[in-house]
């Protein structure tokens, strides 16, 4: 049987529904119709950005979906905005626009007034001319923009959380030592959670620890040794000791490393500075990390606690979004629907912990194994626009 494909007519009238009650209707039987002329396609609105001609050429606005092409018209690497006036709310924006450079920005625009911003290397941002649109049309999301200055109260709230959170990894971590030092490597292995989760639910500090994180909390990924690397320290280093039969005599030095590096980082923190942009930044990275590392495993050195250990990160997002909630609050319709995906994430997780003890990773049901992985994966999506949402920009 031949196989014939379906006439232009009829194929365009299968992928236009508009067209098709007309275009179909109107061929008889023997007839051909006449193709529909294309379209004619608006002219590119092509937009200025540069110090002397900010938002210039931006004519003809109208409401709904548009293309403006921003060419950099200038001699310096720029980047743009488009803003609500007043207010200042952001519906999109382009970075690393280079001298010479057109690149599109597409945006969904409803009636209101707008400009565009540009942000000039090394120069105060400058605010083009006003462009009033009309007519009926759905815009699309905006963000009101926030300063530097806006993180500091959270910064300054998470410092304190870190504070406590490093009294207790201490507390913890001293007694992991004692139960070493002693010979009581059951009492060891169950003090080396506390100690480990104490650490994990710092969240989003750990950019501030410089190389205190690597040598407390590090992996022997990398290292030529791996697993006997003499630069293998910290908890997990103690977590394969305890759980590959190593004896009290072999990992004193190991846990006596470990408390000097844990004091340390205690009395040095309060001169350190914990960036207020990181923020926004972490909210998305600490699962990120948890679904890279802990639910693969390959943080595991033994103990099977990484499941654990993915709750103790859920606790370090948690505080984070909780510092970060009266910036985003007005911001963030999302942020109703994240608190509901942690609580899910939160229990599927409380369901394999039994006592004293928690299911390993490669020991879960396939079934369950996909849900909490999938939970992380649909909460990493919900947090990515945290980081957009509270960058902070210049707006003057």
């Amino acid at each position: 049987m031949e196989f014939r494909r379906p006439g232009t007519v009829i194929l365009a009238c299968l992928l236009l529904a508009t067209g098709c009650a007309t275009g179909c209707a109107t061929a008889g039987a023997g007839e051909r119709a006449s193709p529909p002329k294309p379209a004619t396609p608006a002219a590119p609105v092509v937009v200025q950005v540069s110090a002397s001609h900010c938002g210039e050429g931006w004519t003809n606005p109208h409401a709904g979906q548009q293309t403006l092409m921003l060419t950099n018209t200038g001699d310096a690497p720029s980047g743009a905005d488009l803003i609500g006036v007043p207010g200042g709310a952001v519906h999109a924006e382009l970075e690393g626009l280079g001298p010479g450079v057109t690149r599109p920005m597409r945006v969904s625009l409803a009636q209101g007034t707008y400009a565009i911003r540009c942000e000039i290397d090394e120069r105060d941002p400058i605010t083009g001319p006003s462009v009033t649109i009309t007519g009926a049309g759905a815009g699309g999301p905006a963000t009101t923009p926030i300063t530097y200055a806006d993180l500091f109260a959270p910064a300054k709230h998470y410092g304190e959380y870190v504070a406590g959170g490093l009294d207790t990894l201490l507390a913890r971590t001293k007694t992991l030592a004692r139960a070493v030092d002693r010979g009581d490597l059951a009492a060891a292995r169950k003090a080396w959670l506390p100690a480990h989760l104490a650490y994990e639910s710092l969240g989003s500090a750990y950019g501030t620890f410089g190389d205190f994180d690597g040598s407390i909390n590090g992996g022997p990924a990398g290292l030529p040794g791996g697993v006997h690397d003499k630069d293998f320290t910290g908890l997990h280093r103690v977590e394969y000791g305890l759980w590959h039969d190593e004896s009290a005599k072999k990992l004193r030095p190991i846990t006596d490393r470990l408390l000097k590096d844990v004091k340390s980082l205690h009395d040095d923190f309060p001169d350190e500075r914990l960036d207020p942009g990181d923020l926004p930044l972490r909210a998305h990275e600490i699962l990120e990390n948890t679904l890279r590392f802990e639910l693969t495993g390959r943080s595991d050195e033994g103990s099977g606690t990484t499941l654990a250990t993915t709750a103790a990160n859920v606790k370090g997002t948690r505080v984070t979004i909780g510092v970060l909630r009266p910036l985003l609050d007005d911001r963030y319709p999302g942020l109703k629907q994240v608190d509901e995906h942690l609580d899910r994430l939160d229990g599927l997780l409380a369901a394999q912990h039994h006592g004293g003890t928690w299911t390993p990773v490669d020991r879960l049901d396939p079934r369950v194994r996909e849900s909490i992985n999938g939970a992380v994966s649909g909460l990493l999506e919900e947090l990515a626009p945290i980081a957009e949402i509270l960058f902070p920009r210049r707006t003057k």
